[in-house]
C-alpha cells in the first residue's frame, strides 16, 4: 500500500458522514444527571420525614413502655385500708391435689332503685314514724295553710313499683386465664393448641406447665388451665402477651378468668310505710321551695295528726322522677 497517496474524502455515495459535538454530549449527560440528582434528593427528602416519624414513634412507645413498668412496679397490688375485724378458724377443707385453693371469691349485693313519676302540684313526704305515715293516710284529707290561702291536700298510700335484689357471686380463678384476638391461622386447631401451649409454657413471658386449653377458633378465644396456681399471676398484671408463630410477634389479650352466676333473685312492690303522696296541692304566686316549706311545717305538727319529717319533695309545674331504694 501506498502511503504517501492522497486521503479519500468523508464524503462518498451521496453519504456525508461527520463526527458528533463533544460540548452537546456534555451538555445531555449533565441536564440527566441533574435529573437524577433531584429524583435522589426528593427520595432523601421522603426518607428524612419517615426517619422523623419513626422516632416520634420510637418515643411514644417509650413512654407507653414507662407507664407499663411502673404499673407493672406495683406488682398488681392495691393497698386500701379496709376495717378491722376479727377472724375465726371454723373447719380444714379438703384442696384439690397438692396445691391451696387459689381462687378469690366475691359476693356483691344488688338492688336496683325504683322510679316515680311525681306529677305537677304534688308532693312527696318521707316521715320518721311509720304509726305517723299511717295515721295522716287514714285522715285522708288536710286543710293546709299556703300563705293566707287554704288548700285541701289529699293524702294516699305510695305505690312503688317492682324492684330487684339479688346476690352477684364471682370467683376468680387461681389457675386460669383468658385468652382472646388469637390470629386466624389456616392451621388444625390441634397445631393452634399446641402453638398456645408452648408459647405460654415460657416462664420468661411469666408463664408456667399447662394443664389444659379450651380453643374457640369461631369467637378466637381460649382458655387455658396451668398446672400449678399462681402461675397465671405475672401474666394477667398485663393486658397484652407476646405470641409468636410463624416468625411473626402477635398481641394476645389477657385476663383472668371468672365465673358468675346470681343467687337469692326477687322481685318485689308494694305500699311504702314511711313516705305518702299529697295531692291537690293549689298554685300559689310564692315559688317552690316556700310551698314545700309550708306543707311540711304543716305536716310536723301534732296538732294535725303529723311529727317529724326525713324528706319532702313539691313539684309546681311539669313533673318530675324521683327513685325510691331498699332502707337499710
Amino acid at each position: 500500500m501506498d502511503l504517501s497517496s492522497s486521503l479519500y474524502s468523508l464524503k462518498d455515495n451521496g453519504f456525508l458522514l461527520t463526527t458528533p459535538d463533544p460540548s452537546d454530549t456534555s451538555k445531555d449527560e449533565m441536564e440527566s444527571l441533574k435529573q437524577e440528582l433531584e429524583k435522589w434528593k426528593a427520595k432523601l427528602c421522603v426518607l428524612n420525614q419517615e426517619n422523623a416519624e419513626l422516632k416520634r414513634e420510637i418515643e411514644k412507645l417509650k413512654e407507653e413502655l414507662a407507664e407499663c413498668c411502673s404499673a407493672l412496679s406495683q406488682d398488681g397490688k392495691i393497698k386500701k385500708k379496709v376495717a378491722e375485724m376479727k377472724v375465726v378458724f371454723t373447719n380444714m377443707e379438703d384442696t384439690e391435689g397438692d396445691f391451696p385453693d387459689m381462687n378469690t371469691r366475691c359476693v356483691f349485693s344488688v338492688t336496683t332503685r325504683i322510679p316515680f313519676k311525681l306529677n305537677q302540684n304534688h308532693a312527696l313526704l318521707t316521715l320518721e314514724d311509720e304509726e305517723v305515715a299511717q295515721r295522716l293516710t287514714k285522715m285522708g284529707k288536710h286543710t293546709v295553710n299556703l300563705d293566707g290561702t287554704t288548700a285541701d291536700v289529699k293524702v294516699v298510700p305510695l305505690t312503688v313499683g317492682i324492684g330487684i335484689k339479688f346476690e352477684l357471686h364471682i370467683t376468680i380463678s387461681g389457675k386460669k386465664i383468658s385468652v382472646s384476638e388469637i390470629p386466624e391461622l389456616p392451621i388444625p386447631d390441634e397445631w393452634m393448641r399446641d402453638k398456645l401451649e408452648l408459647n405460654f409454657y415460657k416462664s420468661e413471658h411469666g408463664g408456667g406447665e399447662v394443664e389444659n386449653i379450651k380453643y374457640d377458633k369461631r369467637s378466637r378465644t381460649a382458655v387455658i388451665t396451668f398446672t400449678r396456681p399462681g402461675a397465671m399471676a405475672s401474666i394477667a398484671r398485663g393486658t397484652r402477651y407476646p405470641f409468636y408463630v410463624n416468625g411473626r410477634c402477635h398481641r394476645l389479650s389477657v385476663s383472668p378468668s371468672t365465673d358468675g352466676h346470681l343467687e337469692k333473685l326477687q322481685l318485689f312492690s308494694g305500699i311504702s310505710t314511711k313516705t305518702i303522696l299529697l295531692k291537690g296541692i293549689k298554685e300559689t304566686e310564692d315559688d317552690e321551695e316556700s310551698v314545700q316549706d309550708m306543707i311540711e311545717i304543716h305536716f310536723q305538727k301534732p296538732s294535725n295528726g303529723g311529727g317529724e319529717t326525713e324528706n319532702i319533695k313539691y313539684v309546681s309545674k311539669g313533673a318530675t322522677w324521683v327513685c325510691f331504694e331498699e332502707d337499710g
